[in-house]
């Protein structure tokens, strides 16, 4: 049960979803789970003289394996290099007094938020609500889901995208309110209605990771590939040439590199990408170490950037 139980929570972080739970085949998996398990640990965790503890079984799950079974079965996994999302939240209480959701104040709100993101797989970040933050956005402009106060607050997080929500808790128990979501230069605004605490977070959050899993989930193996030079500058050494090509290798839709050439502080890969230079480029995008240049060339298959790592 705890292997099943360890590869279920595995292929919902993959797959940023429950829906892959449900794919034809996937059941037979979870049946045999045990396959796939490369390591167990046990621990157990107790208040001295207690007497009383909780034991915890570790499950460590093949990646080859898993991303093999789920490839045969054609379910789509996202990339490990996954958007950030950074979180703004106005509250009313049932008064009508209005804040803003505090991770010093409001503990059991952001956990609730972390603990599903963690499920997912997404990475979440709190802004400080410093006298920065609270110049640059005020608790009525936040409910107001102002586009512009929002992202002028957000610049300096440097967030791949940005959930802002309002949660008017009622007289009679309910949550209502509103959200919006902004990426990739749009911004989606969505009803948010519950009576319980937790699924009213975490509503957003699951319409998000389908969102998110569906721009950046990774293409079958069979599919179309393409090749794409990468002309890096910056290499100043061993330890660069080694962490770039690293790099390129946790890019989940390159599927081969070689060196094409290496001329002073400058370098070229060739790739083997899934997909096209748009996909490749937004990936990149999600991190720091790459940081684009204009090129002189028009070649479409040619991607120039510095490290900066």
């Amino acid at each position: 049960q705890a292997f099943a139980a360890a590869l279920a929570a595995v292929i919902v972080k993959l797959t940023g979803g429950e829906e892959a739970l449900s794919v034809p085949g996937v059941d037979r998996a979870l049946a045999r789970a045990r396959d796939l398990v490369e390591g167990v640990s046990y621990s157990s965790i107790g208040a001295a003289g207690s007497g009383q503890s909780q034991r915890t079984i570790t499950v460590a799950l093949s990646p080859a394996l898993v991303s093999s079974f789920l490839g045969d079965l054609g379910v789509p996994i996202c990339n490990t290099n996954r958007p950030s999302i950074l979180v703004w939240v106005a509250v009313q209480s049932s008064e009508g007094e209005r804040r803003l959701m505090n991770p010093e104040t409001d503990e059991s709100m952001v956990t609730a938020l972390i603990d599903f993101a963690d499920s997912r797989g997404l990475p979440l970040i709190f802004p400080v609500l410093d006298f920065e933050d609270r110049r640059s956005l005020s608790v009525d402009n936040l409910w107001d889901l102002r586009t512009d106060a929002i992202n002028l607050a957000s610049a300096r997080y440097g967030a791949d995208s940005i959930l802002a929500g309002r949660i008017h808790f009622t007289p009679t128990g309910e949550l209502v309110g509103l959200w919006q979501f902004q990426f990739q230069g749009e911004a989606q605004v969505f009803d948010g209605l519950d009576s319980n605490l937790q699924t009213y977070l975490e509503a957003p959050l699951v319409r998000v990771t389908e969102q998110l899993a569906d721009y950046f989930a990774l293409p079958s193996a069979m599919g179309f590939e393409q090749k794409i030079t990468l002309r890096v500058d910056g290499i100043r050494s061993l330890a660069d040439y080694v962490a770039l090509f690293a790099y390129v290798g946790q890019l989940g839709i390159v599927s081969e590199s070689s060196l094409a050439s290496l001329d002073a502080e400058r370098l070229e890969l060739n790739l083997a990408v899934l997909g096209d230079a748009v996909r490749l480029r937004e990936l990149i995008a999600l991190d720091r170490d790459l940081l684009p240049i204009d090129s002189t060339r028009s070649e479409r298959e040619l991607l120039h950037y510095r490290w900066t790592r």
